[in-house]
């Protein structure tokens, strides 16, 4: 903490540094006066003591009253201790060189002591001030917030220059709303603080005038030094809100870019994706309708189940959409009962069961397995997402297999496996990117939104998803918790048996 210079509220009386350069002559006069030497002669040693009240008032009170100091102990040496006494006339040629040598040395010696005591001074001060500017960096540097950054230069305003009060207040800007911070030092509680600041130092920037800094203290003066130190905190307070405000112009302009080209992927795929199955439908409805062909019983049923499968793809991409859309919103909440992870299984496998019938399809799922607190159709969604993943990207008639166990009774490990092609190992966390495809993508339709789905609702219920490349295949894994803090499991037990 800077303290104020104990010498401060007297200087503040303009020329007080002088009268007290001549007291401080006076008193040592005062002394020397009982040691005068008998007939005048041997004045030499108080001639060589009468610089120490030049010397004491050169680094008190500066290089002037140092000087003064110095005529006045010229003329207090020559009125007391030179004969005649108590007159300034001078007899002998020799007491007037004395006198005249002395009135040069002890200016001469003022001057250096002067301007040494004012260059230790300054290099105080600007130690001082280097100190606090660094403090005040480091203090700032590592805030990302503009209310952290007002705080932090209020405080150490009102640290460094022993303020009584300090409020520094940044006005709105755009959406960013107003910050105003008031600190007051408590040690001066005590003292009455007047309403007008005594300093007022704006914050000043490039692109206009951000706020500004009030600062009470007692005295009211700041020195030379105090008023750069000021201006430099608030420069640096600027400079900590503009990083702030151009790394959030930066992150917000990110966001943009990114939501831009998510919708221009999204409706890329999606225009594509939804085209396909609106085509075989109206084209198996048109034939259904078409009066020039009979058609017997078992082709009808054909076009009809084509019909079914379209429209449950088609369901299945709107359902994906809408679940992303959410979880890109962060407004994906679980609404969560207690459940058979079995059940779950069985009715995401009956809606997969056309997607399915061309593969071998094992599911090893106990139904004594305990009850899980999730979301029953977010849950099924995610077994219908792996499960289709893993039929498009498997050969015909290979085996997709489905199991579950708990893991040291607090969640459940759930894995998804199929006889397709490996991951590059650098690609296993991409995959579940949106639009990430590594594996034949030439040849599979979708948007590429099904894992990345799978993810965000896992994560959504305190779970973790990977994938894994097995001997004969690859796998998804995904764990969900068996409790939830807050979700006690005799109100889940209650509501399945109702």
């Amino acid at each position: 903490m800077m303290r104020l210079n104990p010498f401060r509220k007297l200087r503040a009386i303009r020329g007080i540094e002088y009268l007290f350069a001549v007291l401080v002559t006076s008193l040592f006069t005062l002394i020397f006066i009982p040691f005068r030497p008998e007939g005048g002669q041997d004045y030499t040693i108080l001639s060589l003591l009468y610089l120490l009240p030049v010397v004491l008032s050169s680094v008190v009170w500066g290089l002037r009253p140092g000087v003064l100091a110095a005529v006045a102990s010229f003329l207090a040496l020559n009125y007391f201790f030179i004969p005649p006494y108590y007159t300034l006339l001078v007899h002998h040629t020799q007491d007037l060189l004395v006198l005249i040598v002395f009135l040069g040395v002890s200016i001469t010696i003022g001057q250096l002591v002067g301007r040494v005591s004012k260059s230790l001074a300054e290099t105080t001060a600007r130690e001082h001030e280097a100190i606090h500017l660094y403090e005040l960096t480091m203090h700032l540097a590592g805030l990302q917030d503009e209310k952290a950054i007002v705080s932090a230069l209020a405080e150490q305003t009102l640290i460094t220059f022993h303020a009584t009060r300090v409020e520094v207040l940044v006005e709105t800007k755009g959406n960013t709303p107003a910050q105003i911070v008031r600190l007051e030092d408590r040690l001066q509680s005590g003292q009455q603080i007047v309403g007008i600041p005594s300093f007022i130092t704006p914050l000043q920037s490039a692109r206009g005038f951000l706020g500004e800094i009030k600062l009470w203290r007692e005295p009211a003066v700041l020195t030379k030094a105090e008023e750069r130190m000021l201006n430099t905190f608030a420069s640096q307070g600027v400079s900590a809100l503009e990083r702030v405000r151009l790394s959030q112009a930066a992150s917000r302009a990110r966001l943009l870019e990114e939501s831009d080209r998510f919708k221009s992927s999204l409706l890329s795929s999606v225009s594509h994706e939804l085209r396909t199955p609106l085509a075989t439908i109206k084209a198996a409805i048109t034939s259904l309708r078409s009066k020039t062909v009979e058609w017997d019983t078992e082709a009808r049923a054909d076009l009809l189940a084509v019909v079914e499968e379209e429209t449950d793809h088609l369901n299945q991409l709107v359902g994906n959409l809408l679940n992303m859309s959410r979880i890109e919103a962060g407004a994906l909440k679980p609404q969560r009962s207690w459940n058979s992870l079995a059940d779950i299984v069985n009715s995401a496998v009956e809606r997969m069961h056309q997607q399915t019938e061309r593969h071998y399809l094992e599911v090893d799922v106990s139904a004594d397995l305990p009850l899980v607190p999730v979301d029953y159709l977010l849950i099924e969604q995610v077994f219908i997402n792996l499960i289709s993943n893993s039929t498009k990207y498997s050969a015909e008639s290979t085996k997709i297999g489905i199991t579950a166990h708990a893991v040291k009774d607090d969640q459940l490990h759930v894995m998804v496996q199929n006889q397709g092609p490996h991951v590059q190992e650098e690609h296993l966390e991409r995959i579940f990117d949106k639009f990430y495809r590594v594996t034949a993508a030439d040849r599979v339709t979708g948007a590429g939104l099904g894992l990345s789905i799978c993810k965000g609702i896992v994560e959504a219920h305190g779970g973790r998803i990977w994938a894994e490349n097995l001997t004969g295949g690859f796998a998804f894994n995904f764990t969900l918790p068996l409790r939830v803090e807050g979700f006690s499991l005799e109100v889940g037990i209650e509501r399945v048996d109702e």
